[in-house]
């Protein structure tokens, strides 16, 4: 589907109102910076910082990148014959190796890391949506095999995914705060995941294959 000028002018709104604030609150500190200075510096009304985000901290994690349903959306998206946890490897070697911003591996994300790392409502938000994302593809999962609702194979290979995904982050914040160019953390992420691929076992990367 072609993307709309209507579309088109809200993305870039909604970007630009996210660049401006994010900016601030790495200059500042997250918590002392207000909604209505964001505005003030995106140009634009606090009302429409409202209207395209409901949070302050969406802000920084907005829904459209950081979401719940993250997870799930990989696994519903797989092509058809592709088992869902090999489908999750493959989109983070993906999103690695285009250097996808949604993983930090942009230059000046280390001074948006630790602006995050020092906000404790932005450091619960990110665990909370880490245990959301697994919540979410268990569901997923469950649904794809027919598990009985007793079955806990499907919650142990989602959490077993959320685990390594959530390892991923933790190996590009901390290499991040270390200093390292993003071509070089995602040259060890990319080793990293080859290493989770070989310890997983083919019982979990042959997981619900999709069928159709």
């Amino acid at each position: 589907m072609v993307e709309g000028l209507r579309e088109r002018k809200k993305r870039q709104t909604r970007r630009h109102i996210s660049d401006v604030a994010t900016g601030l609150f790495v200059e500042r500190g997250f918590e002392q910076v207000t909604i209505a200075e964001v505005a003030e510096a995106a140009q634009v009304s606090v009302n429409t910082v409202y209207n395209y985000f409901q949070s302050k901290e969406d802000l920084v994690l907005p829904p459209d990148e950081a979401s719940p349903q993250r997870l799930a959306d990989i696994v519903r998206n797989r092509p058809v014959g592709e088992p869902a946890v090999r489908a999750v490897l493959a989109h983070l070697r993906d999103e690695v190796r285009g250097r996808d911003r949604r993983l930090g591996l942009t230059e000046g994300f280390g001074r948006v890391f630790e602006m995050m790392r020092a906000a404790p409502t932005l450091t619960a938000r990110l665990e909370a949506l880490g245990q959301q994302m697994t919540d979410a593809l268990a569901t997923v999962l469950a649904e794809e095999t027919g598990a009985a609702p007793d079955d806990p194979l499907p919650r142990v290979v989602a959490w077993q995914v959320g685990g390594f995904h959530s390892l991923v982050y933790t190996e590009i914040g901390t290499r991040t705060a270390a200093g390292q160019s993003p071509d070089t953390i995602a040259e060890a992420v990319l080793v990293l995941l080859e290493a989770i691929e070989d310890v997983l076992g083919e019982r979990v990367l042959s997981y619900a294959v999709r069928e159709n």
